[in-house]
C-alpha cells in the first residue's frame, strides 16, 4: 500500500483515529517486548501498518511518539471516581485500592518490563530521552492522578498529612515494596489477580494506618 492510500486510510471519515492511535502505540510497545531497543519509525510504521508519514503527522518525531506511547501506559493507572465535596472512608479505601491495583497490572505487565528496562539502558549510556520520558510522562504524571483524592480526603478529615508528595511516595512505596525491581531483574513473580487485590488492600490498610485520622466519624465507618 502506498503512503498517500495509508494515509487516507488513517483519516477517512468514520474511521476512530482515537482506536487507531492506540493500536500504533501498542505495535511500539511490543516492539520493545520483543527487544527492539533501537526503535525506528520504519519498524513502527511496519508492525502498525500504517505509513511513516502518519507517525511523524501524528507524534511529531521518535520522542514525540515514545512520549505518547508512555502516557498510553500511564493513562491506564487511575485512582477510582468520586464525588467532590462528598468524599467519604468507604470512597476513599475504593479508590486507593483501585490505584494501587492498576498500578500494579501496568507495572507487572510484559510490555512495561521492557519499557522500563530499555528505559533504565537509556538514561544509563545516555544514548536517547527515553529515561526522562519515563520519568516525566510514568511516574511523576500517575502521581499527580492521585494527590487529587489525597488533599480532597483531607479536606474531608479522613486523612492527616503535611506535605502531599511526601504522602504520595508513601502510599507508592507501600504498594511498589520491592516488585518492580525484581520483575525488571527477571524474577518470575507470580501476579494473578487474586494476588494484585490484595496486595493493593494490604497497602491501603499499611497507608490509613499512618496517616488515617483516627478521629473522623467517616473514617471510623470504613
Amino acid at each position: 500500500m502506498s503512503s498517500t492510500v495509508q494515509d487516507e486510510a488513517e483519516t477517512r471519515p468514520g474511521r476512530d483515529s482515537s482506536a487507531r492511535r492506540g493500536e500504533v502505540l501498542d505495535a511500539v510497545l511490543d516492539l520493545l517486548a520483543e527487544g527492539a531497543d533501537g526503535l525506528t519509525m520504519s519498524a513502527v510504521a511496519r508492525r502498525a501498518s500504517c505509513s511513516k508519514e502518519t507517525l511523524y503527522k501524528w507524534f511529531g518525531d521518535r520522542d514525540g511518539l515514545l512520549t505518547a506511547t508512555v502516557q498510553w501506559q500511564a493513562s491506564k493507572v487511575r485512582a477510582g471516581a468520586y464525588e467532590n465535596g462528598r468524599l467519604d472512608g468507604l470512597a476513599l479505601r475504593a479508590g486507593l485500592e483501585a490505584y494501587a491495583v492498576t498500578w500494579l497490572k501496568v507495572i507487572s505487565s510484559r510490555t512495561s518490563i521492557a519499557l522500563n528496562r530499555v528505559a533504565i539502558g537509556h538514561a544509563a549510556s545516555g544514548r536517547s530521552n527515553l529515561g526522562r520520558i519515563v520519568l516525566a510522562n510514568g511516574r511523576f504524571a500517575i502521581g499527580e492522578r492521585l494527590k487529587p483524592l489525597l488533599e480532597a480526603a483531607r479536606d474531608a478529615g479522613l486523612l492527616a498529612f503535611d506535605d502531599t508528595e511526601a504522602a504520595f511516595r508513601t502510599f507508592f512505596g507501600l504498594v511498589a515494596r520491592d516488585v518492580q525491581i525484581r520483575l525488571l531483574l527477571g524474577d518470575k513473580i507470580r501476579m494473578s489477580e487474586g494476588d494484585i487485590a490484595e496486595d493493593a488492600r494490604r497497602a491501603t490498610e499499611q497507608f490509613l494506618a499512618l496517616h488515617g485520622a483516627r478521629k473522623s466519624p467517616a473514617n471510623r465507618r470504613a
